[in-house]
């Protein structure tokens, strides 16, 4: 399951929270639709930004909070705060309501999903051979403390007639583990052989419920504890299920 699932998704509510924050009855189509167009016109404004997350929260009606994650701050802002100024004129004549932009530095790029595969479409774009590429960015990630990579390739790999998928991974890769931090990003490299695939999971540790508690996230599921035994030892008494009803165990092995 872990291995077919979205691994963000996989993990919402758990360790990993949403992108999109608001609550809406009746207008969640209109606000889906706005979520769209922000996310569009940031991407198409910041694309040599190395942007890689956007959050959106509305906390009034007519308010919006757009939170960039960047690996390049400078660009997003601008000098003297001139490109940020802009986009937010352009985020709100497209949606007709106010705008706070806050910008968000991530401070190893070599540990995000999406930049790692954006960097590997870059080179692919390029010319540069796919498995020096991906080779390069499994060290690169490696380097910055990661517990495990996995980057997969798929396509018309080196100009070849017969499209395929082509892999790499070192380290661990713990899918199927809720607690796991994994990020996950898709890029696509547009060469002149067709669209190349980059799909990239980061392995970047475990998620303990006293961190998860610091990062807001949601608490762990509370385990029931197990019955005590009875005083002196003396062990309860096994129930087990059967066709036809439910026996108890005599003690005697009778």
């Amino acid at each position: 399951m872990g291995h077919k699932v979205h691994p963000i998704g996989f993990r919402l509510g758990v360790v990993k929270g949403w992108q999109s924050r608001w609550y809406a009855e009746r207008d969640y189509k209109d606000l889906l639709a706005e979520d769209y167009v922000i996310r569009q016109t940031i991407n198409k404004q910041l694309s040599n930004a190395a942007v890689s997350r956007i959050e959106i929260e509305r906390a009034a009606a007519n308010q919006i909070l757009v939170k960039i994650h960047t690996a390049k701050p400078g660009i997003v802002i601008g000098r003297s705060g001139e490109k940020v100024e802009q986009l937010k004129g352009a985020l709100e004549r497209r949606t007709k309501k106010r705008v706070r932009v806050e910008i968000i530095e991530i401070r190893q790029p070599e540990l995000d999903a999406y930049l790692v595969a954006r960097s590997i479409a870059e080179q692919l774009e390029k010319r540069v051979s796919f498995r020096r590429a991906m080779k390069q960015a499994v060290q690169k990630t490696m380097r910055a403390n990661a517990k495990g990579i996995k980057v997969i390739v798929g396509g018309r790999l080196g100009g070849a007639e017969i499209a395929r998928s082509e892999k790499e991974v070192e380290g661990k890769v713990p899918l199927q583990t809720l607690r796991a931090d994994i990020d996950y990003g898709l890029a696509e490299a547009h060469t002149t052989f067709g669209v190349i695939g980059i799909k990239v999971w980061v392995y970047r540790g475990d998620i303990l419920p006293s961190k998860r508690r610091e990062l807001g996230e949601a608490p762990e599921a509370v385990v029931q504890p197990m019955q005590a035994p009875r005083e002196g030892g003396e062990r309860r008494p096994e129930r087990r299920r059967y066709d036809g009803g439910e026996r108890r165990e005599r003690r005697d092995g009778g």
